[in-house]
């Protein structure tokens, strides 16, 4: 099998060879393409995560297990400002504790 690459692609798969992980253009390749179905899979994997998170909210919402957009914010912020105030008297005490 032949491929062929844009100058651009062949310098890259080139300075890969020069770095000495690679003994070869074609490790570089193998390389590539092992990453690329990693990332395939991966991905795949996301869309069924993501496809199974939306058929559990429609049935939630099905149920009649609903929460206003606009209170469920409301509260996000309330929790972050906690968790923003607790961070910051740690950090406080942390710079008392120093001096």
């Amino acid at each position: 099998m032949n491929v062929h690459l844009t100058p651009e692609l062949e310098q890259m798969v080139q300075n890969k060879v020069k770095t000495g992980r690679y003994n070869s253009a074609s490790e570089v390749m193998r390389e590539a393409l092992r990453l690329m179905d990693d990332r395939d899979q991966l991905k795949t994997m996301q869309k069924e995560e993501l496809r199974k998170n939306i058929a559990a909210g429609l049935k939630s919402l099905d149920e009649g297990r609903v929460v206003d957009g606009g209170e469920f914010f409301a509260q996000m912020e309330v929790e972050l400002d906690e968790e923003i105030r607790i961070e910051d008297e740690r950090k406080l005490k942390e710079q008392g504790a120093r001096q």
